[in-house]
């Protein structure tokens, strides 16, 4: 059977009741479980169990329903009543569906058949332990305001979006070039915007502007300004952004987009902090910050030839690496209500709750289009659902149906074990797929230069062409 690495949530430290009349099956449970380092306690009686929830707290439920005294079902239904944060997990060697039905409707989080096999009981638990670790951060969620003020609408409390914030507030503090990289979707403007409410340029203009969405002669014309009767159209003179940003903060995003010709023209203005109109005989000096934005690979653009590389150094004084939604964990639920917040005021509904099916599906979902992408779901739940609660239902079909990406190990046969090479060939192609084959990135978190990681994947190819048929 093979094994994989995957991205089932750990048992560590967590706290497991089991209950059941057999001590044999309590002790063989508690093995199992044990393995996944977490703690278990275990008793003969429903009335025991209860006493054991009142001096400790447990994050999931174990109980058979064919016991001494109170049943399963009813230390299930006592404990939905008096602490429906714990998952209860029903065990009974009579499997019928009436007994399936009546379990659910006393409250079990799940319902397994005697005799089961042991891996399969222990994936159970993980999943109501989970449920758990999501409920929790639901309902501490919907009472935390999100952190707002000089950081605008930069919202996260993940460890990543803490360094960042941090980096943030350094940075702010001088007048350096910035280039912002990271995938689309990821709030680059929104933390480029951030840079200038925590610098001493607050008080004046911050200007964005989309490279990627302009010809070079309307960018030219956007950036510099042009005089009367410079074009056609050109009716009246026009300051343009690095004048109208004066003493405040020029936000060029998707800098790797701006053709080659126009970077000639924007690395002069920099370096003589001077513009010249289009169709203009003088030029203009200018006071701004500049920060700059790319989805793309800029270094490798550089290689090859379509960004320069004297413009490059000159916006790259300092990088931030805006992180993807997928790697920002619980932060995909904090920004999911923050969503809802808005979109239900917007649409004049009462603020919604995320069901934890859903919020679980949200939490294990890859997000290729990141922050964007999740407003949109979020958008489209507001408008669709019938309830006050978004449910699966209220989910695109991708994010129902998604399942995560598994690295091959090997197998318990010495014969299916691999070598490291190949570990380490599958994990370096799996990060590139990840970051959409972002090599500088993929460089980074791998902890390799850029000339490594190049020599690994010409390696990579050559055995994949080697490799018989």
């Amino acid at each position: 059977m093979k094994k994989t690495l995957s991205n089932m949530p750990s048992l560590k430290d967590k706290s497991i009741l089991i209950v059941d009349d057999e001590v044999a099956m309590c002790e063989l449970i508690e093995t199992a479980l044990s393995m996944h380092d977490c703690r278990c306690h275990w008793c003969g009686n429903a009335e025991d169990a209860l006493k054991a929830m009142n001096s400790q707290d447990f994050d999931v439920v174990l109980t058979d329903i064919k016991m001494p005294g109170k049943s399963g079902l009813d230390l299930c239904n006592q404990i939905h009543q008096l602490r429906p944060d714990v998952p209860v997990i029903v065990m009974t060697a009579f499997g019928t569906l009436e007994t399936a039905v009546e379990a659910i409707r006393s409250g079990a989080y799940d319902f397994v058949t005697k005799p089961f096999e042991l891996e399969l009981l222990t994936l159970t638990v993980q999943r109501a332990a989970r449920h758990r670790d999501l409920t929790r951060q639901i309902k501490m969620l919907e009472q935390q305001d999100t952190q707002q003020g000089r950081f605008g609408s930069l919202v996260g409390q993940s460890e990543t979006m803490r360094r960042l914030r941090k980096t943030i507030e350094k940075v702010s503090r001088t007048d350096a070039s910035i280039l912002i990289t990271g995938e689309s979707g990821t709030g680059k403007e929104l933390i480029a915007k951030s840079i200038h409410q925590n610098s001493s340029r607050v008080n004046q203009p911050f200007v964005a502007i989309n490279c990627g969405a302009l010809s070079e002669s309307l960018l030219e014309s956007e950036l510099f300004g042009h005089v009367k009767g410079s074009f056609t159209n050109a009716s009246e003179n026009r300051k343009g952004l690095f004048l109208e940003s004066q003493g405040g903060t020029l936000f060029l995003d998707e800098i790797g987009e701006m053709p080659n010709a126009m970077q000639v023209k924007l690395l002069r203005a920099l370096e003589e902090s001077r513009v010249r109109p289009v169709g203009g005989d003088q030029e203009i000096p200018f006071n701004v910050r500049l920060l700059t934005a790319t989805h793309r690979d800029l270094e490798s653009a550089v290689e090859s030839g379509t960004f320069r590389e004297d413009l490059f150094y000159r916006i790259n004084v300092i990088q931030l690496y805006a992180p993807t939604l997928r790697s920002r964990g619980s932060d995909i639920l904090l920004l999911a209500h923050e969503f809802l917040k808005q979109f239900s005021e917007k649409n004049g509904k009462p603020t919604f709750s995320i069901a934890n099916p859903a919020a679980e599906k949200l939490m294990t979902y890859s997000w290729p289009g990141n922050v964007r992408e999740l407003r949109n779901v979020i958008e489209r739940a507001v408008t669709l659902t019938r309830y006050d609660t978004i449910t699966l239902e209220d989910l695109p079909r991708k994010i129902i149906e998604h399942k995560g990406d598994n690295l091959y190990i090997g197998g318990q046969d010495p014969g299916e074990l691999v070598p490291l090479s190949d570990i380490e060939n599958q994990y370096i192609q799996h990060v590139l797929k990840v970051v959409k084959n972002n090599r500088t990135i993929a460089a980074k978190i791998l902890g390799l230069d850029r000339k490594t990681l190049y020599r690994r994947l010409k390696s990579i190819e050559s055995s994949e062409t080697l490799a018989p048929n």
